[in-house]
């Protein structure tokens, strides 16, 4: 299987949501199967189906997060050799040609991005075109409104 590249935060949120699941989520679902049990027949009992469903979800969670650590490339940003080329983990300046809006993106993983927080996965359209660039360079990409052209302003590695 192939290592896909997370970022040292991305990785410490990943194993806090595992720990979590494992440790309290897990216990609370078991208990609540326990209980909806105790309340007679199951097969009429919509708690303890819901419950179990919610336990079916949980341990899921948990598999998938324990595989993608299990083959997890963990890159902490903060070591990598500073440069004005964009690379996984840089956080990028960008100023929109079109409207002069600036904004800032940080190039994570694909398990980690959160466009709400600036965070875009490395296989995104952007990220594609960021990739190798310099401050200075001016890059275009393909949005579904149409095409777009940002000018690279700042490169950092934080």
């Amino acid at each position: 299987m192939r290592r896909s590249p997370v970022t040292l935060g991305g990785a410490g949120r990943l194993r806090a949501e595992l720990k979590r699941l494992k440790s309290e989520d897990r216990p609370n679902i078991i208990r609540a199967i326990s209980e909806a049990r105790s309340h007679g027949d199951l097969s009429e009992n919509a708690e303890y189906h819901a419950a179990r469903e919610q336990q079916s979800f949980i341990e899921g969670r948990i598999n998938d997060i324990e595989k993608r650590l299990a083959n997890a490339e963990i890159i902490d940003v903060a070591h990598l050799p500073v440069s004005d080329r964009v690379v996984f983990g840089a956080t990028v300046d960008l100023d929109d040609q079109d409207d002069g809006t600036k904004i800032t993106y940080q190039i994570v993983g694909e398990d980690e991005a959160d466009i709400r927080r600036g965070l875009i996965s490395i296989g995104s359209p952007i990220a594609r075109a960021l990739v190798g660039r310099s401050k200075g360079d001016v890059v275009e990409f393909d949005v579904p409104a149409g095409k777009r052209s940002y000018e690279i302003t700042g490169v950092r590695y934080v």
